[in-house]
């Protein structure tokens, strides 16, 4: 597949895929949200593809927000089109398409943010699973600085993950924070000299292509991004229970037991285009709204 945008390498069950605009310092356009969908859509569906990494091209920036020259065009600051109806596909907004689309991801995804991010260069990592900084990364929800609000879900994606108090003085300020700040605040892991940044993420994909079962990942990636918002325990209790049943059963689980026995290291056959259990996606169901 061929992008203008972004770069795709696929090597040793990992997919990374490189925000890639060398002079606009990655900034975001309405092409690269099309290749960014794109793209997941063929990694999720290549099952040799056992982890994502994403990061920015060169060493200045992940991604510095949405472009809003000419060039970027799209942008909610350039269109002139007045909708009368707001539930037109028109007024959806592009940085939430990219993270609806990573938030349905059957891989494990990995930001390693190599410098500024800013706008949805920050927002988009939100839905990512695992976020690693350089040591001259830079972060920053700006929009209240922009005359607008946070977007690309974050107002549902944040607060989840840095708790309410830091989501908001961060988006309420709008200021621009260092890679040290964002890991104290619980935005990040782990914070790494901009030479080891994409060593250390590799490392953490490698544990995981190396060591566990694409389907159980799978799995684990779906219930806990969805099953916290429930009302009650009671709802993760039914969806649990139902998986480790199936999965118990599964043919990685014998391998998972085998190679444990046998200390040595595992080979799973289970494919996650294939083998998910029979009511996954469980969350399309009516019994289960």
């Amino acid at each position: 597949m061929s992008y203008t945008q972004i770069q795709v390498d696929k090597s040793d069950g990992i997919a990374t895929v490189t925000l890639y605009r060398p002079d606009k310092m990655n900034a975001f356009t309405r092409v690269m949200m099309d290749e960014l969908i794109a793209a997941m859509d063929d990694i999720d569906a290549d099952d040799s593809v056992r982890a994502v990494i994403f990061t920015g091209h060169g060493d200045r920036a992940f991604c510095a927000g949405a472009d809003l020259t000419p060039e970027g065009g799209g942008h909610v600051f350039s269109d002139p089109t007045e909708v009368a109806d707001l539930s037109d596909p028109k007024v959806r907004d592009g940085g939430g398409r990219v993270t609806l689309r990573l938030f349905d991801s059957t891989k494990p995804l990995i930001s390693a943010c190599n410098g500024v991010a800013v706008g949805i260069g920050a927002t988009m990592q939100l839905a990512m699973d695992i976020r690693l900084a350089a040591d001259t990364a830079r972060y920053g929800f700006v929009f209240a600085r922009r005359g607008i609000n946070p977007e690309a879900c974050s107002s549902w994606f944040l607060p989840r993950i840095v708790g309410i108090s830091q989501a908001l003085e961060w988006c309420y300020t709008g200021r621009i924070f260092d890679a040290e700040e964002a890991r104290a605040g619980g935005l990040v892991r782990s914070v790494h000299p901009q030479a080891e940044l994409m060593d250390a993420a590799r490392a953490l994909a490698r544990e995981i292509a190396d060591n566990t079962s694409a389907v159980s990942v799978a799995m684990t990636r779906a219930m806990m991004w969805r099953l916290p918002s429930g009302d009650h325990p009671m709802d993760a209790h039914r969806i649990d229970s139902r998986a480790i049943y199936r999965l118990s059963r599964g043919a990685d689980a014998r391998e998972g037991i085998a190679s444990f026995l046998e200390k040595r290291a595992p080979e799973y056959p289970g494919k996650v285009t294939q083998d998910m259990p029979d009511f996954y996606p469980w969350w399309d169901e009516p019994e289960y709204r």
